[in-house]
């Protein structure tokens, strides 16, 4: 597609090479690719008015904590939170489920009582609860899948009961990519008188996720994963939960008042936001929001589903190739193809691919649970985005069969 040759034109990295070749990035779901735009924000940052923000009254730190609070803003009309001060800022979705988990889980949720998770989230979202339900004496209950990979509608009817405190589920499976109906989970859990978390490092790069629509009480996501810096990332919490919670972290610029024996807290949002800030990373944050909002996210599910459509019928012709939640083109499903070359383990699919100077994850994704219900120890990954195009598509084929020649399996 002419228009996506256009997109990549905007990201320095995609006009190198990797091993003699130009670069096909398929590893997408892990990180994307960063726009110049982004880039220069960020060099904007740092050199023309970098200082700590919050804290100074001379002009670079005023400029600083503009650019700090502009983001907040800016990340809470783009994920359609009610409140500016419901958008905390931490370096990943890690630290903010983490921080959900330590300060919302370990004061609310107690013995005998249950959290509700799905099989296919992220460690991120799933080890903070155990830690959590270990420490309180609470039970983990899960939300297996349909065949089709989907989640059971069954379980989401039967597991989330009076007993529920909590229900984690992800918005998209970073492994299988299918888009879960968080708000069909949300009201089940609402009913039972449960708060809901949503991990959506795999959903806001791919499409509007708005939290107020979704019925999401906490929502999170990394900064990295939708073309702006590692080492930012957002935690969205509904402001009565994010007021009646201690703070995480303690330190500077978190405090109201700090005496030899107690402090007092500030107010939302400082009060999650312990320490110096990473404010280059937030002005990369806004710039990387503006360029996808530009962009539109029908033009982004255009792109992924072109290319699904003209990569998936000729995987499935392929007898040594496995699919995973890939059975038909649906609507719900977002660019991740996540596979298995027969007879060959899904590093050595990945070490070969790389030869050929074609990037893709290859492992369990951090999602150990998910591959043992599948029954596999590893897969490999591809993962497209809006500058992919048909011919990286056609690299990866290619470079595929350079797989089965190598290894000497596959053959017919």
């Amino acid at each position: 597609m002419a228009e996506t040759e256009n997109f990549r034109k905007d990201f320095p990295l995609l006009r190198q090479e990797m091993n003699g070749r130009p670069i096909v990035y398929l590893d997408n779901g892990a990180t994307t690719q960063k726009p110049e735009s982004m880039i220069r924000a960020m060099c904007g940052y740092y050199g023309g008015c970098n200082a700590n923000p919050h804290r100074g009254a001379y002009a670079l730190s005023v400029e600083a904590t503009d650019i700090y609070e502009t983001a907040r803003e800016r990340v809470r009309r783009f994920i359609g939170a009610k409140e500016a001060r419901e958008i905390i800022f931490t370096k990943n979705a890690t630290e903010a489920l983490n921080l959900v988990a330590y300060s919302y889980g370990l004061s609310n949720i107690g013995p005998g009582d249950e959290i509700v998770l799905t099989i296919a989230e992220h460690h991120s979202n799933l080890v903070p609860w155990q830690r959590v339900a270990k420490a309180k004496g609470a039970a983990l209950k899960y939300i297996y899948l349909e065949k089709d990979g989907n989640l059971s509608e069954k379980d989401i009817a039967e597991k989330i009961t009076k007993k529920t405190k909590l229900v984690a589920v992800t918005h998209v499976s970073n492994v299988l990519g299918l888009v879960n109906p968080v708000r069909r989970v949300a009201d089940r859990a609402h009913e039972a008188g449960a708060v809901v978390v949503v991990d959506g490092s795999q959903s806001v790069p791919h499409l509007a996720a708005n939290v107020q629509e979704l019925g999401a009480d906490f929502f999170a996501f990394s900064g990295h994963k939708l073309l702006a810096p590692m080492g930012v990332g957002v935690l969205y919490g509904r402001a009565a939960l994010l007021e009646a919670m201690p703070p995480f972290l303690s330190g500077g610029d978190m405090i109201e008042y700090v005496e030899e024996q107690e402090s007092t807290y500030a107010e939302l949002p400082a009060k999650f936001e312990a320490g110096t800030q990473n404010v280059g990373g937030a002005a990369g944050l806004t710039a990387a929001i503006d360029y996808l909002e530009n962009l539109t996210f029908a033009r982004v599910k255009a792109v992924e589903d072109d290319l699904l459509s003209y990569a998936l019928p000729r995987l499935r012709a392929l007898p040594w190739i496995e699919l995973y939640g890939c059975d038909s083109e649906r609507d719900n499903k977002t660019g991740i193809v996540t596979f298995n070359v027969k007879g060959v383990h899904p590093h050595d699919v990945s070490t070969i691919l790389d030869s050929e100077g074609v990037a893709i994850r290859a492992g369990h994704h951090c999602a150990q649970p998910l591959m043992k219900y599948l029954g596999q120890a590893a897969t490999c990954r591809a993962s497209f985005y809006f500058y992919n195009t048909r011919q990286d598509v056609d690299r990866w084929l290619d470079a595929l069969e350079k797989v089965r020649e190598v290894m000497r399996v596959g053959h017919n």
